[in-house]
């Protein structure tokens, strides 16, 4: 068999978990995810940890938050007015919303408190901060 390397096309099964043992994301109920190593499709932990694997090995492995979404920036954080969400909208801790940038990207944000006059919005992304653990298995090399 031949060891998985930069640049080939890998199809792999994992199901990623929080420190607490809390499951993220699994694609084990359905089809295993297909990158080419070294695409940055998928966090490069994540890459690094596939690398050298043959089909049918499986493995466990953390990826520090560093290396995974990157740590929680308090500077992502901001309370806006109530008044400048839209009138029908009622918002509620959770409740994921987007924006558009300066830059014309769309920007990600979660309500993370609600009160009478304003909301805190949050725009990192919701693993940052987190110690990734995964289980994987590597199912084939693609040709």
């Amino acid at each position: 068999m031949t060891a998985a390397q930069n640049g080939d096309r890998v199809k792999v099964h994992y199901t990623g978990k929080l420190n607490d043992g809390t499951v993220f994301d699994t694609s084990r109920e359905g089809d295993p995810i297909e990158f080419a190593i070294g695409s940055q499709m998928v966090i490069a932990g994540f890459e690094d940890a596939v690398l050298g694997m043959e089909p049918g090995d499986s493995k466990l492995f953390t990826v520090a938050s560093a290396e995974a979404y990157g740590e929680h920036d308090p500077r992502l954080v901001q309370e806006v007015p109530r008044s400048e969400l839209p009138p029908e909208l009622e918002p509620q801790p959770g409740m994921r919303l987007s924006a558009t940038g300066r830059d014309g990207r769309e920007i990600g944000l979660v309500i993370t408190e609600v009160n009478d006059t304003a909301v805190r919005l949050d725009a990192n992304h919701p693993l940052a901060g987190e110690d990734l653990t995964f289980e994987i298995q590597l199912v084939e090399i693609a040709a």
